[in-house]
């Protein structure tokens, strides 16, 4: 199963206006998601931009190697890590760059290792957004999502450890937005990471961050649309009203024991 649905998400979100034009980064995800974030929160809020599969790499769970690598026998942007890494790291950097250029109160975290068996390490990924989560602080981890026919295209994967906010609601305005407890919960976002997959990193995504031409206007396209959904998210932009759909729903039941395996690809 892969999210678990309840009476509430019998109205969908509204469709993307007519004849609007593909974003660079694919198609989003067909998975039902019919969560709403409300929670307004303060223009002051930290967040911490992470890049997925930092810590796992060289294991299960290190992130899809892409389909120019996979399928067509294209060398790594790096030896040392998959390509969705890579990329991830590419798009965090700049996210933070672009967000700090704004006044927002972004940083980033890497965990200073490839591999760190020990999901509970101090380190990783999971046992800092953990740390940083319960002190309130809304934690972001990047990724690129499998090709087809393993991915599902771009949407956000929201935290499971608190109310759902307006930052979660308009990264998933502008990205799309997965089921709450899509495959069950995954181990992230019980640990209160928000998880942003940024698109199948196949086909002409893929194409345009490999091209040495277009690959830094690629990065900074994605950087900006996350930028200023993080932006609107904390009320630092304005942005039209809009009227959610009625009985959507933001929360999900309390979740114990998280799991110990990796996130998705």
């Amino acid at each position: 199963m892969l999210g678990l649905n309840t009476a509430a998400e019998a109205f969908p979100p509204p469709p993307p206006p007519p004849n609007a034009r593909p974003p660079i980064t694919g198609p989003r995800t067909r998975l039902k998601g019919y969560w709403v974030g409300r929670q307004p929160v303060s223009p002051s809020l930290k967040i911490v931009v992470m890049a997925g599969h930092a810590d796992s790499q060289g294991m299960n769970g290190a992130g899809t190697p892409g389909a120019a690598v996979d399928l067509r026998g294209a060398a790594p942007m790096d030896p040392r890590m998959r390509d969705e890494l890579y990329w991830n790291r590419r798009i965090r950097d700049a996210v933070a760059v672009m967000s700090q250029q704004r006044d927002l109160n972004v940083t980033t975290y890497d965990p200073g290792a490839l591999s760190i068996a020990n999901a509970d390490d101090p380190r990783t990924n999971w046992s800092v957004a953990r740390r940083r989560s319960q002190k309130g602080d809304y934690i972001l981890e990047i990724h690129f999502d499998a090709y087809s026919p393993h991915g599902y295209g771009s949407g956000l994967i929201p935290a499971l450890n608190r109310s759902l906010n307006t930052v979660d609601e308009n990264l998933a305005i502008s990205f799309g937005r997965f089921p709450r407890l899509f495959r069950g919960g995954l181990g992230g976002p019980r640990r209160g990471i928000s998880i942003l997959e940024i698109g199948m990193l196949e086909g002409k995504l893929e194409t345009n961050l490999r091209n040495p031409k277009t690959r830094e206007a690629t990065i900074q396209a994605i950087a900006l649309r996350i930028t200023n959904a993080l932006e609107l998210g904390v009320g630092r932009k304005e942005k039209k009203p809009s009227n959610p759909p009625p009985g959507e729903v933001d929360s999900a039941p309390p979740t114990s024991n998280p799991q110990a395996n990796s996130e998705v690809e």
